[in-house]
């Protein structure tokens, strides 16, 4: 019989600057999770608005500002986060918050120049994390384009593990098949974590069957993920080229990203200053000038033989549309970006290849620091990511110390229904856990649940 240690759940309380995209995505994922939320803004009626729709407090204000901080309660806050439109604010809001409270502080930095100075800015000014969401966008894209097979790639276990989300088309070798006989299709090592299908999720067993339109998620370690492809007889054709519409941040970086892996890259962009500036930062790159809504131009620059296409515009419905006419007129590997999350069932039914929202990128890591700081008695979150709509979640645990859940073989756990081991990370050693297993002091152990909420390991026992 186990018994479990209290695991006593701390309520943080927490200040948000700015409620934009991301600044709203914090505010509704934070509070649902039992969080004591005040935000600050200079728009009164997004007060009012967040105000009204999530139990949390607003002040009217700038976030910055020594007496707003203290309106606030700054002096008895666990955190500030500053996500504002302004690298320098979110700056100065941290390094105010530091001197005048005894708070963890987390900023939002998009600008290229201090992306470079991340460390510098982390040890100086004292914070818990620096957020870039372009470059994280950027990052997302990049992992879906060296495995172009893929609709989603998570990175786990510092690189050595991958959660891959794949769609199983007609025909598929897959289609039909036990997960228990999945061994007999393929010798390399993954697991089944979750299947979407007709709308629903769940979490499988040996028993279930994968059928045509299911939507999987599976896990591998990372060297392994093109072999599972290969002997299920699908072609990973690798990215040659891509052709990205739009030359802002999240281009740069990705970019950047994929010269340095020898993709060749080529930018539109209608800003003729923005182009100048990207010739100069991105020399290897070919910049065009020019309307990427625009069908003959893009016919001009080859969309018909690019073999990845990416709409990067600041508007949802250009990059909906762009992406929709690519996959007419070309055989591209698609990934769409989407900032806003309304009509997300519509969005879902359209053949838009990857999508990628960059509110919920930008807010997993700080969702994860939270969660830690929440509750660091056995264990640390590690990596979290949410899938199929936050209706699962993948997290990575670091076990600091033994617990009710160390030194057991795994199939003697009373785990929670719906709920998976994923994978064990031993001294950089990625395996996919077997029921006489067991979880170890030093281990990383990453988890698949459609429960919400888990801050600690010990959170995966009945």
């Amino acid at each position: 019989m186990f018994k479990q240690k209290d695991n006593v759940k701390q309520r943080l309380n927490i200040i948000i600057v700015g409620c934009g995209k991301v600044g709203s995505t914090l505010v509704e994922i934070l509070s649902n999770e039992g969080n004591d939320i005040t935000i600050i803004d200079k728009n009164p009626s997004i007060i009012e608005s967040m105000t009204n729709t999530f139990d949390v407090m607003g002040i009217e204000g700038n976030g910055a500002s020594f007496t707003t901080q203290e309106e606030a309660g700054i002096k008895n806050a666990d955190l500030m986060i500053a996500v504002t439109n302004s690298d320098e604010l979110n700056l100065l809001c941290c390094t105010v918050a530091k001197q005048v409270g005894n708070c963890a502080t987390i900023a939002r930095v998009r600008t290229p120049e201090y992306s470079r100075e991340f460390p510098y800015l982390t040890d100086r000014l004292g914070l818990a994390m620096i957020i870039n969401p372009e470059y994280e966008v950027a990052k997302e894209i990049s992992r879906i384009l060296f495995l172009p097979s893929a609709l989603e790639v998570s990175s786990f276990a510092h690189g050595q593990a991958e959660l891959i989300k794949y769609k199983i088309s007609k025909g598929s070798r897959l289609d039909g098949i036990k997960i228990s006989d999945l061994s007999g299709i393929t010798k390399t090592k993954v697991l089944i974590c979750a299947i979407e299908r007709d709308g629903e999720v769940f979490i499988p067993s040996g028993n279930n069957e994968i059928h045509d339109g299911d939507v999987i998620s599976f896990v591998t370690p990372r060297k392994s993920a093109r072999d599972f492809f290969s002997q299920i007889g699908v072609k990973t054709n690798k990215i040659k080229d891509t052709m990205i519409i739009g030359g802002g941040k999240a281009a740069y970086y990705l970019a950047n990203m994929l010269i340095h892996v020898g993709i060749s890259v080529k930018i539109v962009e209608t800003d003729k200053a923005r182009c100048e500036e990207l010739s100069i930062l991105l020399p290897k790159a070919i910049i065009i000038n020019g309307d990427g809504t625009n069908e003959e131009l893009l016919k001009e620059e080859g969309i018909e033989n690019v073999s990845s296409f990416i709409p990067l515009t600041g508007i949802d419905e250009e990059n909906i549309i762009l992406t929709l006419y690519a996959q007419q007129v070309s055989k591209a590997k698609l990934i769409t970006k989407i900032n806003r999350i309304n009509f997300r069932g519509v969005i879902s039914k359209l053949d838009l290849g990857s999508i990628v929202y960059p509110r919920y990128t930008t807010s997993e890591a700080i969702i994860a620091y939270v969660r830690a700081k929440k509750n660091s008695m056995n264990s640390n979150i590690e990596t979290l990511y949410h899938m199929f709509d936050h209706r699962v979640e993948a997290i990575e645990f670091n076990i600091d110390k033994e617990s009710s859940v160390t030194g057991v073989a795994l199939a003697k756990l009373p785990l929670k229904k719906n709920l998976l081991i994923a994978f064990i990370n031993r001294g950089g050693r990625v395996f996919i856990p077997s029921g006489t297993d067991s979880m170890e002091v030093g281990d990383s152990v990453m988890i698949v649940t459609t429960h919400t909420g888990f801050d600690n390991i010990l959170d995966i026992l009945e």
